[in-house]
């Protein structure tokens, strides 16, 4: 047979048990959302999002506004597929030149857009 006084401190014991795991959850719970607004984890996460949906909006205006406008200007029908042999080594040079101009063109949205922000913020502040 069990004894009636080790079972109630079996069950005071498992108590404080139970209750210092709490305490432990609820601290963790506040360490994290504590580290998710000094780290702004949400801003980031927000931020990510819109910039890889302005990434897809650039990439179709290179692709379906500027490429088709370059392509009209340079002769060649498929310039994009151009390739430059060297010996044994194929070069991609229309890939490699329709990647430079997608990078031109994205660096200069993206300043554009920093630029733009950046003056807005200097006005705020004076």
């Amino acid at each position: 047979m069990m004894d009636v006084k080790n079972t109630k401190d079996a069950e005071e014991e498992l108590r404080e048990d139970v209750m210092k795991l709490g305490k432990d959850a609820r601290g963790f719970e506040e360490e994290f959302v504590e580290f998710l607004k000094k780290n702004q984890v949400i801003g980031l996460a927000v931020a990510f999002i819109i910039g890889t949906a302005a990434t897809a909006l650039v990439t179709s205006l290179v692709k379906d506004i500027v490429m088709p406008v370059i392509g009209v200007i340079l002769p060649g029908e498929n310039w994009q597929t151009a390739i430059l042999p060297i010996g044994p080594i194929n070069f991609m040079a229309g890939d490699f030149v329709g990647a430079m101009i997608n990078f031109i063109i994205i660096a200069l949205v993206v300043f554009t857009l920093v630029k733009y922000i950046m003056k807005a913020d200097m006005s705020k502040k004076v």
